[in-house]
């Protein structure tokens, strides 16, 4: 259902059915990881202009895993962590 690099990936497919008797499939709930758990891979400093997507790519070598940059941030909102230039941000080791 997913791409091997999403952050659902691993989350259980659940099933309901609805009032006029059809099967939904919804995906379980995601409970973010402590990001003082994950290993760190480096850390980066961003500037002006910076992006997540960027930093991912650079580090990980997927701009589409910025989310994991986001998680060993500690991060709901991942655009918030390239707000402010000068901020330095954890890019945690790859998890397979």
């Amino acid at each position: 259902m997913f791409d091997h690099t999403s952050r659902y990936v691993t989350l259980p497919i659940h099933h309901c059915t609805d009032a006029e008797g059809r099967t939904v499939a919804y995906v379980g709930r995601r409970f973010l990881p402590q990001g003082d758990t994950l290993p760190v891979l480096a850390t980066v400093v961003c500037k002006e202009g910076d992006r997540l997507d960027q930093f991912a790519a650079r580090t990980l070598g997927d701009p589409t895993l910025f989310w994991r940059i986001a998680d060993a941030n500690n991060a709901m909102d991942p655009m918030e962590l390239t707000a402010a230039p000068g901020r330095e941000l954890i890019v945690p080791t790859p998890q397979i």
